[in-house]
């Protein structure tokens, strides 16, 4: 048996002493920072990993503790560039649960929107990312980013979110632009499944996440589900009004490359039928009021808070410590990206280094989540 020690660099890290370099392609979210991962590897397969991250590390969590309420939401996309709303819409909940503010009806249905739209626009970037039959994916989020940009102004952060509610009402001219494209992406979704499962096929039983790895590694979102464990937060502690959505817990039973990569595809038609959902309420609505008035000065009451939401990758949580200030005390971010990369030192055990790379993709992530 041949054993030998490969260094392998991704992402920005290419520029750092390496023996391999392995390119997610400049589509994959984490390709702009830099992750390393040390191997141990005998007849070129993976028999121990050891990850070196941290090396875009901002302190953000410190850095939030320095900001007052209102500017976390400013600050709350920058770690996770692919799920941004998301990462607004968990610290304006936990905000929300700690001052006892109900945000209006209107402003609950369009976060369920916006939400679902953000779950959406981040599959396809990771489907369009790793599968090379399906050009189709990103051509179609482009379209959406843009419909994304005509209401928030950007593509990237939206800083679209408000304690108490959102910036401002979704016109209906907007919700019909919306429509054409989803319309268009339904149209396409029989075909993302079949290529999706012919274009892996040949990687079944590669890269299988147990169980035991699951809840030792507190895994969640498509990770977990394409394992066979019912982890979706909209179902088991619904949010916003998703407790009024008839959502299918969909679940893989092998665990290995494909099932998590096919998975990303099924999970599409759920957010499109719970946007169209939404936006038939907001039209049926009408006009009213999204968000809540606020004091100039945003206090939270003493105490400690937690929250936690169903984000495109897995379970996000925040935990707000106050002491009554303008300024948290401590706030400390629970992201998937973070628990994925831990896991990935006993997942990657077994998989041939020649698959590396789609082995990664399929454990959906972004390094900056980790490295906040």
């Amino acid at each position: 048996m041949t054993a030998r020690e490969v260094l392998v660099s991704f992402g920005m890290a290419r520029h750092l002493p390496s023996d391999l370099y392995v390119d997610l392609g400049f589509l994959h979210p984490s390709q702009h920072a830099a992750m390393q991962i040390s191997l141990q590897v005998e007849d070129e397969v993976i028999t121990a990993a050891q990850l070196r991250i941290g090396f875009m590390h901002r302190s953000d969590e410190k850095i939030f503790e320095s900001l007052d309420y209102r500017q976390l939401l400013m600050m709350a996309s920058r770690h996770d560039w692919l799920n941004a709303f998301h990462a607004e819409l968990n610290i304006a909940l936990v905000l929300e649960d700690a001052m006892g503010i109900i945000a209006p009806e209107r402003a609950t249905w369009s976060r369920m929107l916006l939400a679902e739209l953000d779950r959406v626009t981040s599959c396809l970037l990771l489907i369009g990312a790793t599968s090379t039959g399906l050009p189709a994916a990103i051509a179609t989020r482009e379209r959406l980013m843009d419909v994304q940009e005509q209401l928030t102004g950007t593509r990237m952060h939206p800083m679209f979110v408000r304690i108490g509610g959102i910036a401002h009402e979704l016109p209906l001219s907007w919700l019909d632009a919306l429509d054409v494209e989803l319309q268009a992406l339904a149209l396409l979704l029989p075909g993302f499944h079949a290529a999706l499962a012919d274009e892996f096929a040949h990687l079944q039983g590669l890269g299988v996440i147990t169980a035991q790895q699951i809840e030792a590694f507190g895994l969640s979102g498509n990770t977990a589900r394409a394992s066979g464990q019912a982890s979706d937060l909209r179902v088991q502690q619904p949010y916003l009004a998703y407790a009024q959505m008839d959502i299918p817990m969909l679940l893989g039973s092998s665990g290995d490359i494909p099932a998590r990569l096919t998975l990303l595809g099924e999970q599409l038609a759920t957010s499109l039928a719970i946007i169209t959902a939404a936006g038939d309420w907001l039209r049926a609505a009408g006009p009213g009021a999204v968000t809540t008035p606020l004091p100039k000065v945003v206090r939270v009451p003493e105490g400690t808070s937690y929250l936690a939401i169903e984000g495109p990758l897995g379970i996000m949580g925040a935990l707000l410590d106050s002491t009554g200030d303008r300024t948290p005390w401590r706030f400390k971010l629970r992201t998937p990206s973070f628990a994925i990369l831990q896991s990935l030192e006993a997942t990657l055990i077994g998989v041939p280094l020649e698959h590396l790379g789609l082995m990664l993709k399929s454990c959906t992530f972004v390094v900056g989540d980790a490295d906040r």
